[in-house]
């Protein structure tokens, strides 16, 4: 809002009036809201390849007219071509909003700061709204943080991935702290965030906890686990799912390696590895590593202590050929992680840890009801498969 502050003060200076400065910044504004909630629904950036072949696109936009005191704001509503999107930014058939927690809360979840809606909202309706009002406000999203935590889960997911991304939030000083995602794929293929927890740092013990917390909730059975291959992590949900397998992440995997690799050597070793893990069966995965090794166990020795264990590089090959493409990183979560950290680059830090709460609640709140109804690639063709493997790992 830099640009509209500098354009304020030249009218103010000048004598001229502010009024279509300010219709124009809300019109911006509003705008730029309505792109935001389209991408979240889509879950891709415009012109990104992500977006290839899901079976949605954006479709143009129709054209509305709202009323606001400082003169009527022209608005481009997007579309979606299978006309599935429905906007929160605007109320449907309403030409003014009478409601302002209707307009605070949308506002609130696509990561805008409590400073930045009570300047818009001063411009919009002619109220200081101050964001302390504003915060307050909000709170209506706590029934929402308590419900997400506590809900029922499935009895059986085919796969939990598990990753934590690092926050601003203040206590007595702004520091980084960890939060912990947990985004199962049920047998029938439908994706949703079981849990989240923040923690000072990531390790084991703060994965234990929770998957202890969604056994409670309900979850019983999980075929697989995907994770970064922490150390210690296999051990802890062994604990709680003794009967599930666990898979490490290729890319991370590949990440570890290529730090033990000169710059010069990269790709060529990048290129080996990769063909270890595209291989179709366990067997041709294991020569393909004991060929990867000895090929650079002289040059770089360290190479060979990253493989001395095999239990989790190549689980994935034990699952459906039609899924395996989403079992061998972790892809998955790190996308979703991915799509937090674009929203809350619009929040430098978080106030405290029950504002982190609400804002990280909603986006995966939406998250779920998004993927509510849609089947994971693949997941629509293995049905009976995984349940056998249900049946015979959980005999």
């Amino acid at each position: 809002m830099s640009n509209f502050k500098t354009e304020l003060y030249k009218a103010l200076a000048s004598g001229s009036s502010i009024d279509e400065i300010v219709r124009s910044e809300i019109e911006s504004c509003v705008n730029f809201l309505l792109k935001t909630e389209l991408t979240s629904f889509l879950d891709y950036e415009p012109y990104d390849t992500a977006g290839y072949n899901t079976g949605n696109s954006r479709n143009g936009y129709y054209a509305r007219t709202i009323m606001t005191r400082y003169g009527d704001i022209e608005v481009q509503v997007p579309r979606d071509r299978n006309g599935e999107f429905k906007q929160q930014t605007i109320r449907p058939y309403k030409r003014n909003t009478d409601n302002l927690e209707t307009t605070i809360l949308p506002l609130y979840s696509k990561g805008i700061t409590t400073s930045e809606i009570s300047d818009l909202i001063e411009k919009m309706y002619g109220h200081a709204y101050t964001p302390a009002t504003i915060s307050n406000m909000t709170k209506a999203v706590e029934d929402h943080v308590k419900e997400i935590h506590e809900r029922a889960l499935n009895k059986r997911y085919a796969v939990i991935y598990m990753d934590a991304i690092y926050l601003n939030v203040r206590r007595d000083s702004v520091s980084k702290e960890a939060l912990h995602i947990l985004v199962g794929i049920t047998p029938e293929g439908y994706k949703e965030v079981l849990d989240y927890r923040l923690y000072p740092t990531e390790c084991a013990e703060n994965y234990k906890e929770m998957l202890q917390d969604i056994y409670q909730r309900g979850c019983h059975e999980v075929l697989l686990f995907v994770s970064n291959g922490r150390q210690g992590l296999r051990d802890r949900y062994l604990e709680i799912f003794p009967h599930a397998q666990h898979q490490s992440c290729w890319v991370h995997i590949q990440r570890n390696v290529l730090r033990l690799v000169r710059n010069k050597d990269k790709q060529e070793v990048a290129d080996a590895l990769k063909a270890v893990y595209q291989c179709k069966t366990l067997k041709e995965a294991n020569k393909a590593l004991d060929d990867f090794i000895e090929t650079y166990k002289d040059k770089y020795p360290k190479i060979q202590d990253r493989f001395e264990n095999r239990d989790s590089l190549f689980s994935w090959l034990s699952f459906p050929k039609d899924i395996q493409c989403s079992l061998y990183t972790s892809n998955l979560i790190e996308g979703l992680n991915k799509q937090l950290k674009r929203k809350i680059k619009q929040k430098e830090q978080f106030p405290n840890e029950e504002s982190l709460e609400r804002f990280v609640c909603t986006r995966f709140m939406e998250y779920n009801q998004q993927f509510s109804n849609r089947v994971h690639r693949g997941f629509n063709k293995v049905q009976k498969e995984l349940v056998d493997m249900f049946d015979q790992q959980y005999k």
